[in-house]
């Protein structure tokens, strides 16, 4: 019987009985969540202890990343350093978060690889390197990731250039462009793949990173004997714009469109999880009719996101004619998403403290009339999808994962829930007003490609609900916060006293300067747990943006799922992740 939160030893007591009070530093965040400063020597035990040896152990990696603190001026007595790993746990027994930090000195900045307690740490391990210039001593494959092979520098350092104009002249000579074509060949040595087995040589088959199958720019170098594949390896970073980056010269507000393009499937839930994070830190609550216009919104985008992915992974199978179906039925909620906010797909909508204007009138009826069309519409599809036999044989048993496997690589949203773990952040860490709403969360059994469509399916139906209570208890009142961080001075005081008048114009010119801190906030995306991790030094544009998506741990998967599998298997596999390139690489 697993014992219950008032039985459980706190994690900082259970980490001061190991390994003493003296070897941590505790630090107060806007998020309120544990954060300890550990010695780099000590990390390695210390996430292997709570991973493995305490009590509703915090099981999951959620996320891996490090800050460049060299320009930094407001850190409140942190231990100094040049760089900081930051490493951030997640329990789902206890539903709490840890936040592990650790002070790294010296050219170049070294620790110790966690692979081999976490799977999914080779890739943030990838990208730290990649970004940052840490070296994980003991990383199986320590090699880019997001940039090519050949670039020079690590882009997440603050002397890294973050425009094209600090730059020179881009150039490729004949040259060059031989030794980037070089540069993009596999070499299966690299990644520890046999060449052959049996005096036969196997083959190496590209799919991608042009390829319908894909969803966008995916390279997946497959090494196949016959039709069964051996083992697989993803090249990412094709669709890499330097997201985080942009985040450190534009401000807060102007950041906002910036956030849209990361799942661009879910539209405004990329930026609820930004504003969530920006309001944590500048200590601003919304409105209650902000609150519940941000959740049926949100709950919109989930649809459209779920209709595409419900469409393309039965085309990616073999039936076309779904998928004009559900992109239709896109079109219908595009319609409702643009007499609302403006825009369709990218409206950039939410603001911090609310939302960019009220209501229009009539849009009730828009919402009414799309209750009422689409429950219907699922119904068919359940009968020329689902209980298709062909969709069935090509996706039962495909593609499986249990659900500690899922715990293990970072796996969240339906994928999670797929595996029969009933976790929603919804329901247990309710954000915008969740918690007074009612809907159930589905899951499934196997954790396969069929598995993944039932709970997305399900999914859609809840959604449904979710906006039927929007629409029902709409409440009154203002759509943004007054905070004066959220909302510049009125217009009618703005002509009364020369101090409101500057400040609306510093509000307006330069947005708001944001208090020192950090916090972060994870919201319930379409494809997961959508995240964000934001630092101020107390200025008007983020010191360190960092965006945890749910593609990236997903995608890292990959090689496990293929592994055995026939080529056609791929292609269902690749369909059922849901996964986005801009959600990938940012």
């Amino acid at each position: 019987m697993e014992p219950t939160p008032s039985q459980t030893l706190p994690v900082r007591d259970a980490l001061a009985r190991r390994f003493g009070d003296a070897a941590f530093v505790a630090q107060e965040t806007r998020d309120s969540v544990i954060t300890l400063w550990v010695a780099a020597e000590q990390a390695r035990d210390v996430l292997r202890f709570v991973k493995q040896e305490i009590p509703q152990p915090f099981a999951m990696l959620y996320d891996l990343t490090a800050i460049d603190e060299r320009t930094r001026t407001r850190r409140d007595g942190q231990p100094a350093s040049d760089f900081t790993v930051v490493y951030h746990l997640l329990s789902f027994e206890r539903n709490e978060d840890l936040r592990l930090k650790v002070a790294l000195s010296g050219e170049p900045p070294k620790l110790r690889t966690i692979t081999d307690l976490w799977p999914s740490a080779n890739w943030y391990e990838r990208e730290a390197w990649d970004m940052f210039g840490i070296t994980f001593e003991g990383h199986p494959h320590l090699r880019r990731i997001l940039m090519p092979p050949t670039w020079t520098g690590h882009p997440l350092r603050k002397d890294h250039p973050a425009r094209a104009t600090e730059l020179g002249p881009f150039s490729l000579p004949d040259d060059k462009w031989m030794a980037e074509e070089e540069a993009l060949r596999f070499k299966p040595e690299e990644w520890g793949f046999a060449t052959g087995s049996g005096g036969e040589d196997y083959l190496f088959l590209n799919l991608g990173p042009q390829h319908l199958g894909t969803h966008g720019l995916l390279r997946l170098v497959l090494q196949i004997d016959g039709e069964e594949v051996v083992n697989a390896a993803p090249d990412i970073g094709f669709h890499h714009r330097g997201a985080e980056k942009m985040a450190e010269r534009q401000t807060w507000h102007t950041y906002i469109p910036y956030t849209d393009r990361i799942d661009y499937l879910g539209g405004a839930m990329n930026n609820l999880s930004y504003v969530l994070a920006v309001e944590k830190l500048a200590g601003i609550e919304a409105p209650d009719r902000a609150k519940v216009v941000r959740v049926m919104i949100a709950e919109l985008f989930r649809l459209a996101s779920h209709l595409i992915f419900f469409g393309t992974l039965a085309q990616d199978i073999g039936s076309l004619s779904p998928l004009f179906y559900t992109f239709n039925d896109r079109e219908r909620i595009f319609g409702i998403i643009e007499a609302i906010c403006g825009g369709r797909m990218h409206p950039s909508w939410f603001r911090i403290g609310g939302v960019a204007h009220d209501l229009p009138r009539g849009w009730d009826g828009l919402v009414r009339d799309f209750l009422a069309y689409l429950p219907p519409r699922l119904k068919d599809y359940d009968k020329i999808v689902m209980r298709n036999a062909v969709f069935k044989k090509r996706t039962q048993g495909i593609g499986e994962f249990t659900r500690d496997e899922a715990i293990d690589w970072g796996v969240t949203g339906p994928g999670l829930r797929a595996t029969g773990m009933a976790w929603d952040f919804r329901k247990r860490r309710p954000y915008s007003g969740y918690e007074l709403f009612e809907f159930d969360v589905p899951t499934a059994t196997r954790g396969d490609c069929y598995d993944r469509a039932v709970v997305r399916v399900a999914e859609m139906r809840q959604s449904l609900r979710i906006i039927e209570q929007c629409v029902r208890n709409m409440p009154a009142g203002p759509y943004i916060s007054d905070h004066p961080l959220a909302t510049p001075p009125r217009k009618e005081r703005t002509l009364q006293d020369i101090e409101t008048l500057i400040t609306h114009f510093l509000s307006v010119s330069w947005g708001p300067v944001i208090p020192a801190g950090e916090a972060h906030v994870g919201i319930e995306a379409s494809k997961g747990d959508h995240g964000y991790y934001l630092i101020s030094d107390g200025g008007a544009l983020a010191y360190r943006c960092r965006i945890r998506t749910p593609s990236f741990a997903h995608v890292q998967m990959l090689p496990l799922l293929c592994k055995g599998m026939m080529v056609s298997d791929v292609l269902a596999i690749l369909g059922s992740m849901d996964y986005v390139l801009a959600d990938i690489d940012r």
